[in-house]
């Protein structure tokens, strides 16, 4: 457990927030006494983007606060051991919607189909959404979806979602005023942002849209997935709260981007003379987005019957004049978005249930987004979904922590950079690079126990170990037509 974040947290309990005592449960007082007293839970997940463990200040973020956030999280379960997806944004978010990990959902990497979109999640395929539109919950969806091109089967309308607002490509969302988005099957042209004029900040204009769902559904339950595009690889803020940041970051970081031609608006990256600040504000901003939406709720009455979920898709980025390095945003971790070393797939990860959840509480259970989806299924009263690599973490939110069951190992691939894999398994990590050159290269294997940082190659002290990681990595995952990879292809 990283006894930084605890010490954070106690810090935030004395200011008043809350109380730091673990509490156990009867796991009676789980989703089935929900359906009978108040009924099902209202459900918000909030997906940061390119969001680093370190880049809150509850998690040892030093030059800048979020005070929001951090408050969330002391209001309810802190993870110190939680696993992104993949560690770049579509597998990720399709291992989140689907259960599986990179192994197993069909979504294994960024596939971008012209003139706009990512490969589709097929119709066959059941997610989240889905299944809690099934069990009564009005569904919405709002930021940047990454799964499927417009109309196409993996068009968030058709992927369970009554409503959808924001990004529906990855390569667009790159950009904060942009020419258009999307709701549901209607593109919104933004005439403000028209050449080059910045007149509307989307992840605003996205906000305000999830406020209304929620506002729109209090006398129903309702599962909102907000899929912020922040701080994502353009450093770009309103000037209002740039200057709020600005000079305080020295030395300033100085990007030249693409500040016209066809790919301005497209997916290229404009340029920011104050990288820092710039960094520094639009985590602001999310933070500041995430007090709003936990105000609304309180506001509407419901906040005792609703689930907040805070997290990021995977580390921190090198793109766009970010500069992680800077702001320590791997904290103690190695490696960054498209690694699978620890900085590339932990994430922070913070759960609200009043009443449900005992405020204050840190949990060093190791838990991955594939988990989401039966966790939320149980909660919803769904029977149990077969076919999927996740597990409930519903004891562990209820403080049963002898009654969670755990992962025999956790598995990654990542298709980019030569080919990547990794496992966890108990403290151990295992973690092969270059597969597609050469699958048959040397694993690395790390104790995290004792080496969170993964600076210490053990392989050679722990032959079994590395043997017994050999096979989980063929046996992890099955062989994919689109996403070919490895030995398996």
């Amino acid at each position: 457990m990283d006894f930084k974040v605890v010490f954070g947290l106690m810090i935030i309990a004395a200011m008043g927030f809350t109380s730091c005592k673990m509490e156990k449960k009867s796991s009676v007082v789980g989703s089935a006494q929900v359906s009978k007293t108040i009924g099902p839970p209202n459900i918000i997940y909030i997906l940061a983007d390119d969001l680093g463990y370190g880049d809150l200040s509850v998690y040892g973020q030093k030059k800048f606060q979020t005070p929001h956030i951090d408050k969330l999280a002391a209001q309810g379960m802190l993870f110190t051991q939680h696993y992104s997806g993949s560690t770049v944004c579509a597998p990720s978010r399709s291992a989140l919607m689907t259960g599986m990990h990179t192994g197993h959902t069909v979504v294994r990497g960024n596939y971008g189909i012209k003139p706009e979109g990512q490969f589709p999640i097929p119709d066959s395929t059941l997610t989240i959404a889905e299944v809690l539109k099934k069990a009564g919950y009005s569904t919405g969806a709002f930021g940047k979806w990454g799964l499927g091109y417009p109309g196409s089967e993996g068009d968030p309308n058709n992927q369970g979602f009554d409503t959808f607002y924001g990004y529906n490509c990855q390569t667009i969302g790159h950009n904060y005023y942009p020419y258009h988005l999307w709701s549901n099957q209607d593109s919104i042209v933004l005439p403000q942002n028209s050449g080059t004029k910045k007149g509307i900040y989307a992840p605003s204009l996205i906000h305000e849209k999830t406020l209304q769902f929620i506002e729109e559904n209090k006398d129903r339950p309702f599962f909102a997935y907000v899929p912020s595009i922040i701080p994502h690889a353009e450093l770009v803020a309103p000037e209002e709260v740039l200057n709020r940041f600005r000079g305080k970051y020295w030395p300033e970081k100085v990007y030249k981007g693409i500040d016209e031609g066809p790919k301005y608006k497209i997916g290229g990256y404009g340029s920011q003379t104050e990288s820092h600040a710039a960094f520094a504000a639009m985590v602001s901003i999310l933070d500041e987005q995430v007090g709003e939406i936990v105000q609304k709720v309180n506001d509407l009455g419901i906040a005792d019957n609703t689930i907040i979920i805070f997290t990021s898709d995977n580390g921190p980025h090198l793109e766009g004049g970010a500069d992680p390095d800077y702001f320590d945003s791997n904290g103690m971790l190695k490696g960054y978005k498209r690694d699978l070393y620890e900085g590339g797939i932990r994430v922070p990860m913070m759960v609200k249930w009043p009443n449900k959840i005992k405020p204050g509480t840190v949990t060093g259970h190791v838990s991955a987004f594939w988990d989401v989806f039966p966790t939320l299924a149980e909660i919803a009263g769904v029977k149990e979904t077969p076919g999927l690599d996740g597990i409930s973490l519903l004891p562990t939110l209820l403080g049963n922590s002898t009654e969670q069951k755990e992962h025999k190992y956790l598995y990654w691939e990542f298709h980019e950079k030569g080919g990547r894999q990794a496992v966890r398994m108990g403290d151990w990590k295992a973690v092969k690079y270059n597969v597609l050159q050469n699958p048959d290269a040397r694993i690395e294997l790390y104790d995290l126990s004792q080496d969170t940082g993964e600076a210490n190659n053990v392989a050679s002290d722990f032959p079994e170990v590395v043997a017994e990681m050999e096979s989980i990595l063929e046996r992890a995952r099955t062989p994919s037509e689109v996403f070919r990879f490895g030995k398996s292809k």
